[in-house]
């Protein structure tokens, strides 16, 4: 992998990460991206943002290589330590990851070739909205041709969870996904909107009348709480479905994704610009 002599665009995180934290967008995109997986003859894919911890590059590889077994994994922070970190984790674990690596860099992506996958976590928060922006646009700029961004927000220990999906050109797809046990209404999922979102879920917004519309749906479907709150949460995508155009067919959408607490829609539904 090639490495930056500049200094890195970007700043540090609190570098916060927990095993499993990412799983949900992980199985998202094994399930959905696998054409981006496979879109170059030397596949590679990016975290971002790692934190402190290796775990989330760690886990990317080995979710990702089970469906791209040629995909290389780099992982990117700007802290030294962090990178430092990674790398003595390599040390340790002889040959058991080959194709994985640890760079410092930021926005610029210090790496050999393009990628077919950015995944960016947990980075944009810090930012404003302009600016968040602004990395929405320098990072699908550096996509390989059929290349896709996923960046979005989780809490914690990975519960709640909103993420869009780029290509080179545009937002596409939209996906909120929750621990449906845990979960009390869709809208809690508001406070882990995007940077570009989370300051327009105001009256009047796409995105505040999308997550008004699933709480009431939500309601609605209570009385299949009886049966679990999976199919609570099946039902109320099923109401939403007749208000917003959520996705309908696999592989983004249909029973199969929705009970596992996600609901997939295009950027359309929510765009501020539009």
């Amino acid at each position: 992998m090639a490495r930056t002599r500049n200094k890195p665009q970007g700043e540090v995180t609190r570098g916060t990460t927990n095993p499993n934290r990412l799983r949900r967008v992980d199985r998202w995109i094994a399930a959905t991206q696998a054409g981006a997986l496979r879109s170059a003859d030397r596949p590679l894919a990016i975290d971002l943002g790692y934190g402190a911890s290796p775990v989330t590059a760690v886990e990317l590889y080995a979710r990702l290589r089970a469906v791209e077994p040629r995909l290389e994994v780099a992982g990117i922070e700007i802290e030294p330590d962090r990178v430092a970190a990674g790398r003595a984790f390599l040390e340790r674990s002889g040959d058991a990851y080959p194709g994985l690596s640890f760079l410092r860099g930021g926005f610029e992506l210090p790496v050999d070739r393009p990628p077919v996958l950015v995944r960016a976590f947990n980075v944009l928060r810090q930012y404003d909205e302009a600016a968040a922006w602004q990395a929405w646009e320098g990072l699908c700029s550096r996509l390989a041709p059929g290349g896709v961004l996923v960046e979005g927000t989780c809490d914690e220990i990975g519960r709640r969870a909103v993420w869009v999906a780029l290509d080179r050109d545009a937002p596409r797809t939209i996906t909120f996904a929750a621990h449906l046990p845990t979960l009390g209404r869709p809208s809690e999922l508001a406070e882990r909107l995007p940077k570009t979102l989370i300051h327009r879920n105001v009256p009047g917004e796409r995105v505040h009348t999308l997550l008004a519309d699933f709480d009431r749906c939500w309601a609605i479907a209570a009385p299949q709480s009886v049966f679990g709150p999976r199919a609570r949460w099946t039902a109320a995508v099923t109401l939403l479905a007749d208000a917003h155009p959520v996705l309908l067919r696999p592989p983004f959408g249909g029973r199969a994704r929705w009970r596992l607490g996600e609901v997939t829609l295009p950027w359309s539904a929510v765009d501020p610009r539009s």
